[in-house]
C-alpha cells in the first residue's frame, strides 16, 4: 500500500522540484513539455488513487469486527451534524466578504493618517464578529443534540 501512496506523491514531488527548478535557473519551457508533464501528473495522480480505493477496500473489509464497535450515526443525525455545522460555515464566509473591502479601505486610511488605526481595528473586529457569531451558534446547537 505505501507503494501506491508513492505513486501518488511522485507527481507533487515532481512538479514542486520543476518550480524549485526553474526558480532559481529560468529558461523558456516548451509548451508541449508543460502539457505533457501536466498529464503525466494527472494520469499518475488518478491512477495511484484509483489503486488507493480498489485495494484500499481489502483493508477495510479486513477490519469489519473494530468498525462494529463504533456508534451508528442515522440519517436523521448526519443531516443534524450538517445542519449543526452550516452557521459557522456561512458565517465565516460572509465573514471573509465583509472583511475585504473593510480591510482595503482600513489600510488606506491608515496610510493617509496613522491616528485612525483604533478606530479601523474596531471596524475590522465588527466584521470578525460574524464569524463568532456563526461558531457559537453551532457550539450551542451541538449541545441540544
Amino acid at each position: 500500500m505505501s507503494w501506491l501512496i508513492g505513486l501518488m506523491c511522485l507527481p507533487v514531488t515532481a512538479t514542486l522540484g520543476a518550480g524549485i527548478w526553474l526558480t532559481f535557473k529560468p529558461q523558456r519551457m516548451p509548451e508541449t513539455w508543460l502539457k505533457g508533464g501536466l498529464l503525466a501528473n494527472f494520469v499518475l495522480f488518478g491512477l495511484g488513487l484509483a489503486s488507493v480505493m480498489l485495494l484500499g477496500v481489502q483493508e477495510v473489509m479486513a477490519a469489519e469486527p473494530v468498525a462494529g464497535a463504533a456508534v451508528e450515526i442515522t440519517l436523521g443525525k448526519g443531516l443534524a451534524l450538517l445542519g449543526i455545522g452550516l452557521p459557522t460555515g456561512l458565517a465565516a464566509i460572509a465573514a471573509a466578504l465583509a472583511l475585504g473591502p473593510i480591510g482595503s479601505a482600513a489600510l488606506a486610511v491608515i496610510a493617509e493618517k496613522p491616528e485612525m488605526f483604533g478606530r479601523t481595528l474596531v471596524y475590522m473586529g465588527l466584521a470578525e464578529g460574524i464569524a463568532i457569531y456563526g461558531l457559537v451558534m453551532s457550539i450551542l446547537l451541538l449541545g441540544k443534540l
